[in-house]
Order: structure tokens, then sequence, then C-alpha cells
């Protein structure tokens, strides 16, 4: 089987060697490199074409909000961004640059190991304490009729193509991006909506086709800036 190659990309030497321990630990994985700062991570990106970059978010010469959209752009890898939720909008100009996941830089080794395995695969990945820090859980409108209030307050929020999106949707497929924005799983999802899994998933690759999104990341940005869920007060 195929080793995952993984950069490692952040300013502090000991945050690069404790992750670079940590993914030692996994014989499925390999650290290619590491690099100081976002501008090192593109070119590594470029040279060496890892699986998944490790990227810390504020760095000096470039960020990793900048470091990201080049590596996205270029598919040279797919990123996970480390954060310590200094700066909010950090992370939504991230996962706008095309980030396919975000962990807490205090996350347990055993989750961090999965969820580069899980990026590799082609998955995507947002902490439950990412979502829960930014936005606030709320009940999904009635299913009946959701549409006309939603884009109404998402009007403003959103461009022209986003709110055709956002009106091409069923009312069973705003209560999945809803549901899914609040932090919830597929099996969750399912629950609260007395449906099976497999229903799930394909309102939400109908709901991802309509709206030009790329995974569950885009989807929770989508939902972020329509509004569809209130933001967290304070």
């Amino acid at each position: 089987m195929n080793r995952i190659r993984v950069l490692i990309c952040d300013d502090q030497a000991l945050i690069r060697s404790s992750l670079e321990l940590i993914l030692g630990t996994d014989d499925s994985l390999d650290v290619v490199a590491t690099a100081a700062n976002g501008a090192e991570a593109v070119a590594a990106a470029r040279a060496l074409h890892p699986d998944v970059v490790l990227m810390d978010i504020q760095m000096p010469v470039l960020d990793g909000v900048s470091a990201t959209a080049q590596i996205t752009s270029e598919g040279t890898a797919k990123v996970i961004v480390l954060t310590t939720f200094d700066r909010d909008d950090y992370l939504f100009a991230a996962l706008d640059a095309g980030a396919s996941g975000f962990l807490l830089k205090n996350t347990e080794p055993e989750v961090l190991l999965q969820a580069v395995q899980a990026i590799a695969g082609g998955q995507a990945l947002l902490s439950p304490e990412v979502t829960l820090r930014i936005i606030r859980r709320g009940t999904a409108p009635s299913p009946a009729a959701p549409s006309a209030a939603v884009a109404a307050a998402a009007r403003l929020q959103i461009g022209e193509r986003e709110q055709r999106a956002l009106d091409a949707l069923t009312g069973r497929e705003l209560e999945v991006l809803i549901k899914l924005a609040g932090g919830l799983s597929n099996a969750e999802i399912a629950a609260r909506l007395s449906v099976s899994e497999a229903t799930v998933k394909t309102h939400l690759s109908n709901l991802l086709s309509k709206a030009g999104l790329r995974d569950r990341v885009q989807a929770v940005v989508f939902a972020y800036r329509a509004r569809l869920i209130p933001l967290e007060e304070g």
C-alpha cells in the first residue's frame, strides 16, 4: 500500500517537531518535508506533490491562507489547516482558499492521524469544535416552506449564482445543509430526519452539485454566508 505523503508547515520549530513525531507513529504516513512559512510550503508542495499539507494560519513571509490558496489552485496537495481560533475570519478565508479540513492544535494524536488519512482518501473534515465555535446550532426550518424566508435573508449575503443555487434546493436538501453546517454527521442527520444514511448522502450529493460545491467544508461556508443558521453572539 502506498504511504500517505505529508508536508508540515508551521513557523514554530517545536510544533513542526511534535507533528512530525506524531505522524511518525503511523506506518502508513511519511513526512516528506517541513516548512517554516507559507512560501516554503508552496515551493515544497510544487517540488514534492505531497498528498496532504498540515498548514498553520498565522506565519511570516506568506500566511497560511495565501499558501493554501496557491497550493489548492495548483492542485499540488490537499490542505488541513491547524488553528487556535485566534482569527475566525482567517478560518473562513482558508476555507474559501480551498482547505479540505480544520483541526485544533490541541487535537488528540489519534484524531490527527485519522484526519490525515481521511483527507488523503478524498474526504473533507471540519472539526466539531471549529463548527461550534463559529456557528451556533439552530433549529432547521420546516421542510414545508423554508425557501422564501431563507432566500429573503440570504439575498444580500451571497452572489447571484449562489442565490440561484439556494433557490434550487428542495426543502429536504435545505434541511440537510443546515444540519450539516450545525456540525452533524451523516448518521446524526439521518436520525434527526428519520431517514436512512443513504438518503442523506443522496441529498448531500444533490445539494453539492446544485451549489457547485466541492465538499462538506465548502457547504458549511455556503451556509454561513447565506445566514442559514445564526452566528454565535459575542
